[in-house]
């Protein structure tokens, strides 16, 4: 597939928005953030509401490379979010920011095994953060999805590469509870993860997909497994 003006793939708008600078997503990097509409997931807790129900977005592929073009030597790296940045094809886009000199993050739910398998294999991402939503016991009745599977494939596919990734949970106590969290670690450690692991509290901006407000269930720490080391956010 060719990446010239012609291709219609660059011209589409699937970009919901474009935040220009931020020196907290990518540690270490000043970067932008690249906002990619739609989901494959509903998760209760998303805060992204809008940006999950988008149907279309604001910039095109093109309109994203002209901005890069204008911080080359600014910008560090980019930053591919959403939504979902995977339900689109990202090869030829990611190869194009590579040919200006940025380095790549992708924050993704795991789903589309094929997309990031792809990605991988070209050597095109230089950091990804997976989320792990819920224990497989509980990950549909959170994300309103039944792509446990495909998620289960990335993170093995991810714990036996090259790349540098972290997990990370987003934690509603209401949601998740101490055994859930354990699950989890369990789950990570005997796959042979031995990174930090995130725990990122719930954003209550009063606007997500589930309406759920302000946990009211303590969450006790303590009770958490020792076997990773646990960062909060």
């Amino acid at each position: 597939m060719s990446i010239s003006k012609e291709n219609s793939l660059f011209k589409t708008k699937v970009i919901y928005d474009i935040t220009k600078f931020t020196h907290l997503d990518y540690p270490n990097h000043l970067a932008c953030i690249v906002w990619f509409s739609g989901c494959n997931m509903r998760c209760d807790f998303c805060y992204n509401k809008d940006i999950v129900f988008a149907k279309s977005g604001s910039y095109s592929y093109e309109d994203l490379l002209s901005f890069l073009k204008t911080r080359v030597n600014l910008l560090d790296a980019v930053v591919l979010s959403g939504g979902e940045a995977t339900n689109y094809d990202l090869a030829d886009f990611c190869t194009a920011i590579k040919k200006l000199g940025f380095k790549i993050k992708l924050d993704t739910n795991g789903t589309n095994f094929e997309t990031l398998e792809k990605l991988l294999s070209l050597d095109l991402l230089d950091f990804i953060a997976l989320d792990y939503k819920a224990p497989k016991e509980k990950f549909t009745a959170l994300t309103h999805s039944n792509k446990y599977q495909q998620f289960s494939k990335t993170l093995d596919l991810l714990v036996n590469s090259k790349v540098d990734y972290e997990v990370r949970t987003t934690l509603h106590s209401d949601l998740l509870d101490e055994d859930d969290i354990n699950a989890i670690i369990n789950d990570l450690k005997q796959r042979g993860y031995n990174k930090k692991y995130y725990l990122q509290k719930f954003l209550d901006t009063g606007i997500n997909i589930g309406n759920i407000k302000h946990p009211k269930t303590f969450f006790d720490k303590s009770l958490l497994s020792n076997n990773l080391e646990i960062l909060w956010r």
